[in-house]
């Protein structure tokens, strides 16, 4: 039930106006305007009516964005200043460009568990305190056609480049290349491509990894 709210609030945006509220929990990433380093991970709660957008945060920060023009995505915030919402994370959520930050919009929530408890962080054994974010990615081993979703840290580097480290399906730890013009990974050969705002990376045809470009580029 839990994934059919998300896709839910995924495709909403394609509801016409005038449709019904919709509101989910969600995880909030807070970078500050033009920056790739994340401030704070918060839960936040997003929602939508009629095309206007509403992110009530846990810091007591609420953004209202109402749409603007003909262009999709284009808003304006409570104080009448541009907003606008990007691609970027694929079906994992949305990415908000506001005047003074970026807020990265994910439903899912796993992050948000306390980072040094292997028992309840999804995300362990990465921290912020080792990386520049941390993150779930959805993960499969190929023989098996059986969806995972594996922790990652990641490390960013100039011109949009970043490394990031994994532990697969198998418990093995394995770290993606993603260059400026090619991707590699540590345990051997690798196939990638680009579609939708993600790569789709499979490793030694046994494995295969979804990384959103936002994990990548960041804020």
């Amino acid at each position: 039930m839990k994934n059919a709210c998300l896709l839910f609030a995924w495709f909403a945006f394609c509801l016409p106006t005038g449709s019904i509220a919709d509101w989910t929990e969600a995880r909030c990433d807070i970078y500050p305007a033009g920056s790739d380093q994340l401030t704070k991970m918060i839960p936040c709660t997003f929602g939508q009516r009629q095309g206007a957008v509403t992110i009530s945060r846990s810091d007591g920060v609420s953004h209202d964005l109402r749409p603007t023009g003909d262009a999709p995505g284009n808003y304006t915030d409570e104080l009448g200043r541009p907003a606008y919402r990007q691609s970027g994370l694929g079906t994992l959520g949305l990415i908000f460009r506001l005047a003074e930050e970026s807020v990265f919009v994910y439903w899912d929530t796993a992050a948000l568990k306390p980072v040094n408890d292997p028992e309840n962080n999804a995300t362990y054994p990465y921290s912020t305190a080792d990386y520049d974010a941390t993150t779930l990615l959805r993960c499969r081993r190929l023989d098996t056609n059986e969806d995972h979703t594996c922790p990652a840290g990641i490390l960013r580097m100039e011109d949009q480049q970043a490394s990031i480290v994994i532990t697969g399906p198998g418990g093995e730890t394995l770290t993606i290349n993603f260059m400026s013009d090619y991707v590699n990974a540590t345990t051997g050969e690798v196939q990638a491509h680009f579609k939708d705002d993600t790569w789709t990376v499979i490793v030694n045809g046994r494995e295969q990894y979804e990384i959103p470009l936002a994990a990548i580029e960041g804020g």
